[in-house]
């Protein structure tokens, strides 16, 4: 059957910058369908996620593995594979809890396939290995450089295990299998030595930085109250529209009188000329009424200017107004982003304070 996706939800996806293993960086623009695939032939549990055509998650579930929760909606996890940490931001609280129990039920599901591999591997091992104790046949569990056995070891480790392994030595003959295995828990050993002292230094690292992750707070801090006063006056500026509400309203009155002034000048028009048709015997007054036909015309191409202008003013006023709305809109989506990561930034620093 090969891979089959035995789970599916959706979420934000982001990656820990690789440069300041501080920031998170988002590896898609809106939220992806994140899946938990099984391989049956290898027994093999995976997170994909795909951004289009291209794979932002990769990961296989090892038994090493942690999913914490940082903040109510957001989880995180390292792959050591990958050399990175995932994190996840879901839209509500129950998405977050129940991606994190099918991750511990697929972790301790890969932790039995790998106990049962192992098991395999043994009862093919040669007889020779049968009579070696049990505690130097027990391979280091993953868990315990997931830190849950990291506190036992000590610094006098080496001497402990030497002095466990005398014994099988007197009453076992020499052989090559116990040799291996001592040269295994040893490459062991300096492993969990190497891990210790990468967290130890991460632990340090982390705890200089706390005075730093505060300072830029507080400039996040001020940025924010800037942009709340840059809305209040946006919003003071926004009253504006009422006034050009107003404005229009008289325009399109304004523009109403004209029409009727113009329909009136040209039923005078019209009364001019059926006078200038029964007045053909008064030459005067018809030179006059012709006189008062040319100004009514004049009158009337002056009215029309005047009406064109205002048409391009109500015009221009309504641009200018769509072109404030859209600035308004542009930025409260900026403060809207702004706000959101500082609220991920304060939910951050107080899980690595509690954790200091």
């Amino acid at each position: 059957m090969g891979e089959q996706p035995i789970f599916s939800t959706r979420a934000h996806v982001f990656q820990i910058d690789p440069n300041t293993k501080k920031n998170w960086v988002p590896t898609s623009k809106h939220a992806v369908t994140v899946s938990y695939f099984f391989d049956c032939t290898r027994s093999v549990y995976r997170i994909i996620s795909l951004d289009g055509s291209k794979a932002i998650i990769n990961s296989t579930i090892t038994p090493n593995m942690t999913f914490t929760k940082t903040s109510q909606k957001f989880g995180q996890w390292a792959d050591s594979r990958a050399n990175t940490v995932y994190g996840l931001g879901f839209s509500s609280e129950s998405q977050l809890a129940k991606f994190a129990e099918k991750f511990a039920e697929f972790k301790e599901a890969a932790r039995l396939a790998k106990e049962k591999s192992q098991e395999k591997m043994e009862l093919s091992s040669t007889p020779s290995q049968e009579s070696i104790p049990g505690d130097l046949l027990s391979p280091l569990s993953p868990d315990t450089i997931n830190g849950t056995e990291l506190e036992r070891v000590t610094p006098d480790t080496p001497q402990h295990i030497e002095a466990r392994a005398e014994p099988s030595h007197k009453t076992l003959p020499p052989s090559h299998s116990s040799s291996s295995m001592n040269k295994h828990w040893e490459a062991e050993l300096e492993a969990l030595k190497g891990n210790n002292a990468k967290l130890t230094a991460a632990l340090l690292e982390s705890s200089a930085n706390v005075k730093q992750w505060k300072q830029q707070l507080g400039a996040y801090q001020e940025e924010a109250e800037r942009l709340h006063t840059r809305v209040t006056e946006l919003e003071c500026v926004s009253g504006q529209t009422t006034v050009i509400k107003s404005q229009k309203t008289e325009l399109n009155q304004t523009i109403e009188e004209l029409e009727a002034a113009l329909k009136a000048k040209e039923e005078e028009l019209e009364r001019l000329k059926e006078e200038v048709e029964s007045a053909n015997g008064f030459q005067f007054k018809k030179e006059s009424l012709s006189q008062k036909l040319q100004d009514t015309e004049s009158r009337n191409q002056a009215l029309e200017a005047r009406l064109s202008e205002l048409e391009q003013r109500l015009e221009g006023q309504q641009q200018e107004r769509e072109a404030f709305r859209d600035s308004l809109r542009s930025l409260l989506e900026l403060l809207d982003g702004k706000i959101f990561e500082l609220t991920e930034l304060r939910d951050t620093l107080g899980k690595l304070l509690e954790s200091s």
